[in-house]
């Protein structure tokens, strides 16, 4: 047994249960779905152009693209043993991921600036989290990175940036966004996936690239 398993073992069972559940369902391949479904509730408006049907056919693209097929391609790395599990918990596994879903979510942002039709909050918001993909790929050279950290501070900023964009008062979405994203984060400290370091860099970088997209894309 290794030192994480071990420590991770001393939490109660429940916790750990509950850490593990919370870690699957805000997975950072499910933010930009929660984020593009969390849009079309807040600012229907900003969907007007689109009918229902063309826009329940986003709402499975973005789930289809930036969720399914990148945890589906895990999925096959792992059975052609290229990883050792879907886990990803080596920084070696985690390159090939890093790059097919860096592929995907580039692919989101490029047809972002074909559908003038949608909110011109989702462009910088695809930006940001193909940018945090390309920094989480170089980080992870130097240490394992939370992903879920950088999922969690990319969706606060993104709440936050769009509460500027629409000059609208979003205090509540704000809280508990962030009360997800301390949640999140503090389930990956229980299980023991992470260090502080790690954690506290994703959240940073997570942020940090949402804000250079906004910067830019504005």
């Amino acid at each position: 047994m290794t030192e994480n398993s071990s420590i991770a073992a001393e939490q109660p069972t429940i916790l750990r249960v509950l850490a593990r559940i919370c870690s699957y369902a805000f997975h950072p391949l499910f933010i930009p779905t929660y984020i593009f479904l969390w849009l079309t509730v807040r600012f229907p408006f900003a969907f007007h152009d689109l009918s229902p049907f063309v826009l329940f056919t986003r709402k499975i693209t973005v789930f289809w693209m930036t969720a399914f097929f990148p945890a589906f391609s895990v999925f096959l790395l792992s059975q052609l043993k290229f990883i050792d599990n879907i886990y990803l918990r080596t920084q070696r596994e985690r390159i090939a991921p890093y790059i097919i879903t860096m592929i995907f979510y580039w692919w989101m942002w490029y047809l972002s600036l074909h559908w003038p039709e949608q909110p011109e909050v989702l462009k910088f918001f695809y930006l940001g989290i193909g940018l945090s993909t390309v920094a989480g790929l170089i980080i992870n050279n130097f240490f394992k990175i939370s992903m879920h950290a950088m999922g969690v501070g990319g969706a606060v900023m993104c709440v936050i940036l769009t509460s500027f964009y629409y000059q609208v008062y979003l205090g509540v979405d704000i809280a508990l966004i962030i009360i997800i994203a301390g949640t999140t984060c503090t389930a990956r400290l229980i299980l023991n996936e992470h260090a502080n370091k790690e954690i506290y860099s994703g959240l940073l970088v997570g942020i940090a690239c949402q804000a250079i997209a906004y910067h830019f894309s504005m």
